[in-house]
């Protein structure tokens, strides 16, 4: 179960971050005819996908810990991640420059995701049920 949930919050992770550099590098995908989101659809469709995404790979980040994966410390710091990629993605209405924005938000979601990849290896823990792994004997 561990590894699925580490399949989705790598998942999740990598469509905002990649939404992120189709707005920044907005200009590249049209006039190379690429029909990524941000120029099929619009930067508020994006931004609304962005938003989506970042709160599913909380709900999936906070798995881990409710999983028996992590401890707290790796909850704190993956809903404290979770709550500043957020903001940052919701401060992207109110942006005159969508184009910083996204360069930021490309910015943070690496800085994120390397914090919680040393967060889970340094509060890792056992789950119970795996205890019965390592102790069954045929």
């Amino acid at each position: 179960m561990g590894a699925v949930i580490l399949l989705l919050i790598f998942s999740l992770w990598q469509i905002p971050h990649s939404y992120a550099i189709a707005v920044f590098r907005f200009k590249d995908y049209a006039a190379a005819a690429i029909p990524v989101l941000p120029v099929k659809q619009g930067m508020s469709a994006a931004k609304k996908h962005i938003i989506g995404y970042i709160g599913a790979f909380m709900v999936a980040a906070s798995m881990l810990t409710f999983g028996g994966y992590t401890g707290y410390s790796y909850l704190a710091v993956a809903v404290a991640m979770g709550l500043s990629w957020l903001y940052m993605a919701w401060s992207g209405y109110k942006t005159s420059d969508d184009r910083l924005w996204a360069k930021k938000l490309f910015v943070f979601s690496i800085l994120s995701i390397t914090i919680l990849n040393v967060m889970m290896s340094i509060d890792f823990t056992m789950p119970a049920t795996s205890n019965m792994l390592l102790t069954y004997a045929p």
